[in-house]
């Protein structure tokens, strides 16, 4: 949620921290504590390259120093990541809690002012991105008035850091990038929220609503790898294939082979840095694959990729991605990966299915989240008891695991947890916390790409049965 009108003041107020007066080093400093560590390390990185891995002392500290950085944009990662912006000459210190990541995150030292001036515009969008919802259902004038007050909100505070600070052009560029992309991938939501609503028309949109587009910058290296530019540009290349796809079958599905086909297309042809088009074609293909549910399709997005993607090193993470997709669509034994039972028993997962069956992942660490999923799983079963729902836990702490399914009081006999973490994320592609898989009495996998609150589940079950 947004920062209170005291933590604003106070940030305001230390951005005099940064003016021309101050001393600066000849080598560059980036050091902090990272309490509740998850790991004794640290990675430093720019452009998604790892520059350095950074031990953490006994008292959870690191540090490091460099006489050759040149200004730019950064980002370090302890389980979570955040990107900064780094100068020639800065000392910058930060402190963040991996129990609450981002809330907590805060920079001191030479070079704070800016940093904590991108994370409060950083805050500021999550804190929107739950309100944004109830803003797609107002007309197209009444959304652009609202996210024109938020937009102006950002461009005060910018302002008022401007005002205090000797500003250099590159930094400049990043601060209006965060807020401009932001405010555009706003219009590109609304767009697509609002894609199939029948009493929304092209007359109904102001003139200038979508001026912005002749404005895009489709090749900047220094904005590459940062998240709201990067981010307004898969929504818009989303948008852009949407209405090149309008005439196929799967006009709202942007899973499809169809979409992710002329998405890819699009990006290709659009795209002028090489490195910025690269990624952008890699997380399109990646995404398409981990939903996707035809080996034939799957071998012709992967040609694609490869023709487009001049990256060898994309090449084959996406061809290995591949192959462990293909062994999850429907027809495919489910990989027979080893869990431990509430007894701490170890099992293969084909010996507890002797029943239609629904797989699904949870960890403790996010306490309403599981508790959403099971609740899930218990409406569903109500629903279609001829199947088993298995709760498979993706935390390495086995007494802790217990403890949770104890207190929760989850049938045991229901509730597994994985043996080999990383294992059963490579072969089951666990890549989010609502994955769920279907498979029949024999293990054999009918959806491998779904989840719990998915809207077609419950059709699907359905259907399933009577195959």
């Amino acid at each position: 949620m947004f920062r209170n009108l005291l933590l604003f003041t106070l940030c305001i107020t230390l951005l005099s921290c940064e003016t021309g007066s101050e001393k600066r080093s000849d080598s560059t400093w980036i050091g902090g504590e990272i309490v509740n560590p998850k790991s004794d390390y640290v990675l430093l990185l720019k452009d998604n390259k790892v520059l350095d891995t950074i031990e953490l002392d006994s008292k959870n500290f690191f540090h490091y120093k460099s006489d050759s950085v040149s200004a730019g944009l950064y980002s370090f990662r302890h389980h979570e990541y955040q990107i900064f912006y780094l100068e020639p000459g800065d000392s910058l210190m930060l402190r963040v809690n991996t129990v609450d990541f981002d809330e907590s995150l805060s920079y001191s030292g030479i070079g704070a002012a800016r940093n904590n001036l991108l994370m409060d515009l950083f805050l500021m969008n999550e804190s929107e991105n739950t309100l944004m919802p109830s803003l797609y259902r107002l007309s197209p004038p009444m959304f652009e008035e609202k996210i024109d007050s938020l937009r102006d909100i950002r461009m005060n505070l910018y302002n008022e850091y401007s005002e205090n600070q000797s500003l250099c052009s590159d930094f400049k560029k990043i601060a209006l990038a965060n807020i401009n992309y932001d405010y555009y991938s706003k219009k590109e939501l609304y767009t697509s929220a609002n894609a199939m609503n029948p009493n929304l028309k092209e007359e109904d949109f102001p003139s200038n609503f979508y001026d912005y587009r002749n404005d895009i910058d489709f090749g900047s290296a220094e904005l590459r790898s940062y998240y709201p530019y990067y981010r307004f540009l898969n929504r818009y290349f989303d948008n852009l294939a949407h209405n090149k796809n309008n005439h196929t079958g799967d006009f709202l599905n942007r899973n499809s082979y169809y979409h992710n086909f002329h998405k890819i297309k699009l990006i290709d042809s659009i795209v002028e840095c090489e490195i910025l088009k690269n990624n952008l074609l890699y997380t399109c293909a990646r995404r398409y694959l981990i939903n996707a549910k035809d080996v034939e399709n799957e071998k012709q997005m992967v040609s694609i990729f490869k023709s487009t993607n001049t990256n060898e090193k994309h090449h084959a993470e996406i061809e290995l991605l591949a192959n462990r997709t293909m062994q999850l669509t429907p027809g495919n034994v489910l990989p027979n990966i080893m869990l431990v039972s509430y007894d701490n028993v170890m099992k293969d997962v084909h010996s507890i299915i002797n029943r239609p069956t629904v797989l699904y992942f949870w960890s403790a660490e996010s306490v309403k989240h599981f508790r959403n999923l099971h609740s899930r799983a218990a409406e569903l079963k109500s629903k279609y008891p001829e199947y088993d729902f298995i709760g498979v836990n993706t935390d390495t702490h086995f007494k802790k695991w217990k403890e949770v399914v104890t207190k929760a009081g989850y049938s045991t006999v229901h509730e597994y947890q994985l043996e080999n973490i990383k294992d059963a994320e490579k072969k089951l592609l666990i890549n989010s916390t609502n994955k769920a898989i279907i498979v029949d009495k024999n293990g054999e996998i009918r959806d491998g790409h779904t989840n719990l609150f998915s809207p077609t589940i419950e059709d699907n079950l359905l259907g399933f049965l009577n195959i």
